[in-house]
């Protein structure tokens, strides 16, 4: 990736969680992951994937979750949506209910079809809460949502874009290669 950036695009930047970074200054960086779940690559569980985001001015504008093992990728870009191998995808079935009332949690793409307490809700892990306030905060999400469910590592953000059955993510200590391409995937 960091080879065919340097050849077509010699002004970016490049923000990577392996190799260093370059030219993070650049009013164009992109950010790459190359294996984002490495625990889950290690041991074998096929959730991992690469993370590829281009910021403008230090904003995400296009985001790229690839899943290699089942071959899907999700491709964000701000004002033009989300696609999963091409078809269009969204977190939201709608704005409203029948009578055209909005309802429900509003997230970045719009409403919500649920309240909390019917969200499914992923994790990569319970663990990376820190002690005290952290903790306590995951420990009360956990008791709001209909289930926590864990492991699923960027693919639980991929899940949340397509409206496949994950509802939210909750996650800490997170670098910015491990988010900048979520954020125009999800929203």
């Amino acid at each position: 990736m960091r080879h065919l950036i340097e050849k077509h695009h010699p002004t970016h930047g490049i923000y990577g969680e392996e190799f260093g970074s370059v030219r993070t200054t650049a009013r164009y960086v992109w950010v790459l992951d190359p294996i984002d779940g490495t625990k889950s690559f290690i041991t074998g569980k096929p959730l991992f994937g690469t993370l590829i985001a281009l910021l403008e001015d230090g904003i995400p504008i296009i985001g790229i979750i690839d899943q290699c093992v089942l071959k899907e990728r999700w491709v964000g870009v701000v004002g033009e949506g989300t696609t999963l191998n091409g078809v269009k995808v969204t977190t939201a079935s709608g704005n409203g209910d029948e009578e055209g009332n909005e309802r429900g949690i509003r997230s970045g793409g719009g409403i919500c079809r649920k309240e909390l307490k019917e969200s499914m809700m992923y994790a990569t892990t319970p663990h990376m809460f820190h002690p005290g306030e952290e903790e306590e905060k995951f420990r009360r999400m956990c008791q709001a949502v209909k289930r926590p469910l864990y492991g699923a590592d960027c693919y639980a953000y991929a899940l949340v874009a397509s409206g496949f059955g994950a509802d939210l993510v909750v996650e800490a200590d997170l670098g910015l290669y491990d988010y900048c391409a979520l954020v125009p995937v999800v929203e």
